[in-house]
C-alpha cells in the first residue's frame, strides 16, 4: 500500500496551532511543553525532535530582555518598594518567559521535520578514494 501523501505544513503554522508537522491535524504536545510520543492522527514518531535549549534561548532573546528592562526602568524611574516589583515586574517576567516557550518549541520541532534535520555525522572518505592506484 502506498504511503499517504500530506500537504506541506508551514513551520509557523504548526507552532501556532501546536499540531503535527506532517499532517497538521494531530497533537504535538501532551501537556504544556512535553512532546507527545507520536501524532495521534498520522502516527508520525516525534522521537526525531530534539529542540534542546533552543526554545529557552529564543525566549530569553525576545521576551526576557524587554521584560527585565521594564523592571529596571520601573526601579530607576520611580524607586518603588519591593512589593510593587512583586506584583508588577515578577508576573510580567514569568508570563513573558513562559508563554512563548510552547510556540518556540513547536516551531523548532516543525523546522527539524520540514528540513529533515538530524544529528551531524563525520564524513569519511571511502577506501577507494584514498588509494591513488
Amino acid at each position: 500500500m502506498p504511503e499517504p501523501s500530506y500537504a506541506a505544513q508551514s513551520a509557523i503554522g504548526v507552532a501556532v496551532r501546536s499540531r503535527c508537522p506532517r499532517c497538521g491535524r494531530g497533537r504535538l504536545f501532551n501537556g504544556f511543553l512535553k512532546l507527545a510520543p507520536r501524532c495521534d492522527v498520522c502516527g508520525l514518531d516525534y522521537s526525531f525532535a530534539d529542540p534542546a535549549d533552543g526554545p529557552a534561548f529564543f525566549v530569553m532573546m525576545t521576551a526576557a530582555v524587554p521584560a527585565t528592562a521594564f523592571g529596571i526602568w520601573l526601579e530607576l524611574t520611580y524607586n518603588p518598594p519591593l512589593w510593587v516589583h512583586a506584583v508588577t515586574t515578577l508576573p510580567i517576567v514569568v508570563i513573558a518567559c513562559t508563554l512563548p516557550l510552547r510556540f518556540f518549541k513547536g516551531w523548532l520541532v516543525a523546522e527539524q521535520f520540514i528540513r529533515k534535520a538530524e544529528e551531524g555525522r563525520i564524513s569519511r572518505p571511502e577506501a577507494s578514494a584514498r588509494d591513488p592506484t
